[in-house]
């Protein structure tokens, strides 16, 4: 009766191992760069999206206090500036130089671009500053994709995504 059972080692081998760890290499080569265009666009419709925004508070403010609104590149938050609007922007009142809203600077990295450094909102609501403005990544290489905000004369915002990848 001196039989004795061995029982058979459980687990993986080297080769198992190291073929497992290859594919799962291979596939997440091929992940990353899906992810990070994913990220990527993600962060340029935010970016859109607040600019939207701003210019329905700008408008609807306009509306609301029957006075000019501005919404207008600014570096301190308190007054309007000139540069890009990567800078940062606010809504003011220029009747009595209220600031009603504050944006902090665009991401590390993203470009805000325009013709204009301000848009100026009638109290009626219609007769505002025609512009367009582009947000797009800079740095640290130029992305594929662009999301272009147009704020129309009626003081209305419409973005638009363009592959163009024109970022300067």
């Amino acid at each position: 009766m001196g039989l004795h059972l061995r029982r058979a080692a459980a687990g993986f081998t080297l080769i198992e191992l190291m073929v497992t760890i290859a594919v799962a290499a291979v596939l997440l080569s091929l992940a990353v760069p899906s992810f990070t265009e994913a990220t990527l666009s993600g962060k340029l419709a935010a970016s859109a999206n607040d600019l939207v925004a701003g210019v329905a508070v700008g408008r609807s403010e306009a509306i609301k206090r029957n006075s000019v609104a501005r919404m207008c590149v600014s570096t301190n938050g308190t007054s309007c500036g000139s540069g890009g609007w990567e800078q940062g922007w606010i809504i003011i009142i220029p009747s009595d130089s209220t600031v009603v809203q504050k944006h902090a600077a665009a991401p590390g990295g993203f470009k805000v671009t325009s013709s204009v450094t301000q848009i100026d909102f009638q109290p009626s609501g219609v007769g505002s500053t025609q512009a367009s403005i582009t947000v797009c990544r800079a740095t640290p290489t130029a992305g594929s994709q662009e999301r272009v905000v147009q704020v129309d004369a009626t003081g209305r915002a419409y973005v638009s995504k363009t592959t163009t990848g024109s970022c300067s």
